[in-house]
């Protein structure tokens, strides 16, 4: 794109609605971006916030710039196609995010007070549970404590996500000890079902099993388990 075909001046989070604007025109648009969907865009967004999170591994701060261009791109593609369904637009998403943070953050925008990061921590999760229940009523649905777990999350990630979930409403092991124990039990029945030449199925209903007993030893010691994986 040359300077005299530019969108107008204005600030940069216009100009760039308007880029993204210029590259979905059905008549001068780029046939690539034009046949985009939410759905064939998703690997990319997934992509482009992993390549940020390398960005802040590596401490490259010029490469973090660049990295959260490229997300915030990928969150005004998804706003543009919404926007030409009728669905909503970008504005859309920016007040609905702002209104969260003012919600979730009544110590700051309100009246509450908090002692502490850790008090504000536990108040954070109990306004997102409200908000889940809420969601999950108004959908015709009994809430669920694992409710809002997005199953597109990383396996690890989720699993930890989960057994976090399950440990607010108490089930968990009261020490890491017993965690290593039932993992050595894991142990014990991926080996028998090795030893016995089993079929794949068997096989990996096991192995998944020692590595959700895993990541729980991982949660509890507040160990990050894909964090852990990436520096061994």
């Amino acid at each position: 794109m040359n300077r005299s075909s530019d969108p107008p001046d204005g600030s940069p989070m216009d100009r760039l609605r308007a880029v993204m604007a210029r590259l979905r025109d059905p008549d001068t648009g780029c046939p690539w971006d034009e046949a985009q969907t939410f759905r064939t865009i998703a690997p990319y967004t997934i992509e482009e916030a992993y390549e940020v999170a390398d960005a802040i591994e590596q401490d490259d701060m010029a490469a973090l710039k660049d990295e959260l261009g490229d997300l915030l791109f990928q969150v005004v593609f998804h706003a543009r196609m919404a926007e030409e369904a009728g669905f909503f637009d970008f504005d859309d998403v920016a007040a609905g995010i702002a209104d969260k943070m003012v919600r979730r953050h009544p110590h700051v925008f309100g009246d509450a007070r908090v002692a502490s990061a850790a008090q504000q921590t536990v108040a954070w999760e109990e306004l997102k549970a409200a908000e889940r229940a809420a969601k999950a009523r108004g959908a015709g649905r009994m809430p669920s404590v694992l409710d809002g777990v997005a199953a597109g999350l990383p396996a690890l990630t989720r699993a930890r996500k989960l057994q976090a979930r399950a440990a607010r409403v108490g089930f968990d092991w009261p020490r890491a000890t017993q965690i290593l124990d039932k993992s050595a039990e894991e142990i014990d029945e991926l080996r028998a079902e090795v030893a016995a030449g089993s079929g794949l199925d068997r096989v990996e209903d096991e192995l998944g099993d020692l590595l959700f007993a895993i990541v729980n030893l991982a949660r509890r010691l507040d160990i990050d388990p894909e964090a852990a994986l990436r520096h061994s």
